[in-house]
């Protein structure tokens, strides 16, 4: 008994400091990302939608609601629902303005979740790789959009007529005080940091718990079969179905291996391949209840579809760039 407590004391030993020094990065992170926010710096990068409306063969009021898109999603897709309702837009082309928003509701993300939690857990070599990857996959669907819409449409798809019955005036003006948006970005990222650290405390005591008492080469030659033709390490198992539940505590599992373990090659594609199985739960946890809930069970699936088909695509072809033995 006394053994173990000591096992015990010393891994929280171990631990304690790494922990604290994530904790921490996280902290500043989310909070800048939160005051970012709230004096409006997504919408500022998101200004460049309305140039990629026009060749998408799109009004430039939808590059409103995708530069809502950035700032938040629900409004962003919400704006797109009432274009589409009101005629402005058929399903055709409302599936060309959601594909094409993807970067836009990427960008929002990137300044709240993936620079401020990825990158402090990942460290910034591996993070910085990660969320570049994860970017360029979100332009490539953007890029995507804008093409077919430029194939696909025309002005049989798009009724400028009804754009009376609709509000493109974009989100309404923020009129509040400097110390009232910096009062609730502390109030958001307080709320971010009670979600995310008791977990990452969990899972970074297990995993590293796991890595101190069990023969990692067991594990490998087992997982060989599988992350043998990929070029993956055995210890990517883990780390692929951890993500598979869990974006952050799959970070934290690819954080807590040995180091020299992966590559950050290795160690980006373990965590997109883990993206890629990650989609059957995702879309049952979250797709399904904000898409229905957005455009109704039959338009709504087929938003499901495009995007996961795209993602899918797009994450497969990245994978495969980062796995290639030319480089």
């Amino acid at each position: 008994m006394q053994s173990v407590a000591a096992e015990l004391v010393a891994l929280l030993v171990e631990v304690a400091p790494r922990l604290a020094r994530i904790a921490a990065f996280i902290a500043v992170g989310v909070f800048a990302a939160n005051v970012a926010v709230a004096f409006g710096l997504i919408r500022y990068v998101a200004g460049l939608a309305g140039w990629l409306t026009r060749p998408a063969n799109l009004p430039d009021e939808v590059g409103t609601a995708i530069l809502t898109t950035a700032a938040s999603t629900t409004a962003g897709y919400a704006t797109l629902a009432e274009y589409r309702e009101s005629g402005l837009l058929d399903d055709r082309a409302t599936l060309v303005a959601v594909t094409i928003n993807t970067f836009f509701g990427f960008v929002q993300h990137v300044f709240t979740y993936y620079v401020p939690v990825m990158i402090p857990i990942l460290g910034v070599e591996t993070g910085v790789v990660y969320v570049s990857a994860r970017a360029g996959i979100a332009l490539a669907i953007t890029v995507t959009g804008v093409l077919a819409g430029g194939v696909l449409l025309s002005e049989r798809n798009v009724d400028r007529g009804a754009l009376a019955e609709v509000d493109a005036s974009g989100p309404d003006a923020d009129d509040r005080t400097s110390r009232e948006r910096v009062r609730e970005a502390a109030g958001k990222s307080w709320s971010t940091l009670r979600r995310i650290v008791p977990r990452l405390a969990v899972v970074y005591t297990l995993v590293i718990g796991l890595v101190s008492n069990v023969d990692v080469a067991a594990l490998t030659s087992v997982a060989e079969p599988i992350t043998g033709a990929l070029g993956l390490p055995g210890a990517a198992v883990p780390v692929i179905a951890v993500y598979t539940l869990d974006t952050t505590a799959g970070a934290v599992t690819l954080a807590g291996t040995a180091e020299g373990t992966f590559t950050v090659r290795t160690g980006v594609a373990s965590l997109l391949i883990g993206g890629i199985l990650s989609f059957a739960v995702s879309t049952f946890r979250r797709s399904i209840p904000f898409q229905y809930g957005i455009w109704g069970a039959e338009f709504g699936t087929k938003v499901i579809a495009v995007n996961t088909a795209l993602k899918l695509v797009f994450i497969s072809v990245t994978v495969g760039l980062l796995l290639a033995p030319v480089w």
